[in-house]
Order: structure tokens, then C-alpha cells, then sequence
């Protein structure tokens, strides 16, 4: 799996270019979140470059997997348009959306996430400066991924949530559990449509087959350290 990983990060390299015309994100046709901060043209260029590399990522484990876009669909319940956006950087996708495709692609979701400069990913261990980043500037949220790049059971990541940022506009359900420690902030916790606000100190655990999302409705950026296993034998609910 690492040599997997390493592949297809040279390939985001090759393939790297600039993005022609207008952006669409996922949560401006679902619905908005995180709050609205003006943007300077370094700033759009980057969230451009961002939005093209994920893509990139997305077309090239769905090809590697062997699957057409309607074949990761039908995996994921997500249109065949939604799909095709994402892969040209025209979307932008909230956390729930990388969830289904991390878990129809039958990859951590952490293979999403921007590489290190660092070199040569340890096996074992990760770094303070060798984290991984998953920013999805739309929804407000930014992931770092606490474990290294192999496939595992166990994924485990530090989570800021701007102010408005949330997983998306919509419940979710897979096999495995959630647990997670709040280190700062509040975070507003959905579980089977019901919320829990969580505060500095607070933890929680549950099965991820409970519907759940998750938002920040303070003007405070929350940031959680965020526990996720999956038994991937088993087929995502529905």
C-alpha cells in the first residue's frame, strides 16, 4: 500500500496543472457551511490547486480499482455527475462524500490527504512536521492525519473546524466505530438526529452505523483529535 500511495503521489505531480474557469463546491448545491471570508487571488489559486489534486487523487485510485464512474456510484450512492465534478475539480466534497469514496475505493481516507515534504513516509511512526493535510476549504475543515499512510483497522486524526465548518449537510452511516477527545473549542455532535454539544475535555464513542454529522456553531475554531475504524469486509449502509 505504500508503494501504491508513493505512485500515485509522482503521478499528482505529472499531472499537476492550472485550473480553467469557475470552481463549483459541493456545499454551494447542498447547502452552505464555514463561515464566508474574502479571498485574495493567492489564496483562489490555491484552493484551485488543492481542488485539482484532489480530483487528480479521486480519477486515479478509481482507475487503479478498475471501476467506471458509474461503478463508484452505485458504490457510494452519489450521482455519476457529482463524480465526474470532482475528478475535473469542478466540486468540492464535504467529509461524508470522501468517507463513501474512501470506503468504496477500499482506501484509508487519508490517501485523500496532501503528502509531506518530508521524504520517504516512516512505516510506524509519524512526525509533528510530516503530517498529512486534508483541507476542504468549503465545509470549514481541516484534517491531519495522526497515522502513517499503510491501510489499517485504525485511522486517527487532529480535526480543526472553522467557525459554520461541519462533515457536510447530510447523516452518514458506515460499519466500525467513532470515537474521539475534544482538545478546544466546542464541537455540536449529531447522533441519530439528535445534538450534543461538546466542550474542552469532552470525549464521546459510537458506532458509525448510528446516522451522525458533525458542526462547529460557535464563532471559536474547535480542534478534536478523531478516531475512526472500519471493518472493511463489510459493506457500507446505506
Amino acid at each position: 500500500m505504500t508503494r501504491l500511495f508513493n505512485e500515485i503521489n509522482l503521478r499528482l505531480v505529472m499531472c499537476a496543472k492550472r485550473l480553467d474557469g469557475e470552481t463549483i463546491r459541493e456545499n454551494d448545491m447542498g447547502g452552505g457551511s464555514g463561515a464566508s471570508v474574502p479571498k485574495n487571488a493567492q489564496t483562489i489559486e490555491n484552493d484551485e490547486a488543492v481542488d485539482q489534486r484532489l480530483g487528480e487523487t479521486v480519477r486515479l485510485l478509481r482507475q487503479r480499482a478498475g471501476f467506471s464512474i458509474q461503478d463508484v456510484a452505485n458504490r457510494t450512492g452519489l450521482s455519476t455527475g457529482m463524480i465526474s465534478q470532482l475528478e475535473r475539480a469542478r466540486a468540492m466534497p464535504s467529509v461524508r462524500t470522501l468517507r463513501l469514496l474512501s470506503i468504496a475505493l477500499d482506501v484509508p481516507i487519508s490517501y485523500f490527504f496532501e503528502a509531506s515534504d518530508a521524504g520517504e513516509p516512516q512505516r510506524y511512526i509519524v512526525r509533528k512536521n510530516d503530517r498529512r493535510l486534508l483541507r476542504l476549504t468549503a465545509s470549514g475543515v481541516v484534517k491531519e492525519a495522526l497515522t502513517p499512510a499503510e491501510k489499517g483497522e485504525l485511522e486517527l486524526y487532529e480535526l480543526t473546524l472553522n467557525p459554520g465548518g461541519s462533515s457536510g449537510t447530510d447523516f452518514f452511516q458506515h460499519t466500525g466505530e467513532k470515537a474521539g477527545y475534544i482538545l478546544s473549542g466546542s464541537l455540536r455532535l449529531w447522533l441519530d438526529h439528535e445534538a450534543h454539544v461538546l466542550e474542552a475535555g469532552d470525549s464521546f464513542r459510537f458506532p458509525s452505523i448510528v446516522p451522525h454529522m458533525f458542526d462547529n456553531p460557535t464563532q471559536q475554531v474547535a480542534r478534536v483529535i478523531w478516531v475512526t475504524t472500519l471493518r472493511r469486509t463489510d459493506p457500507p449502509a446505506s
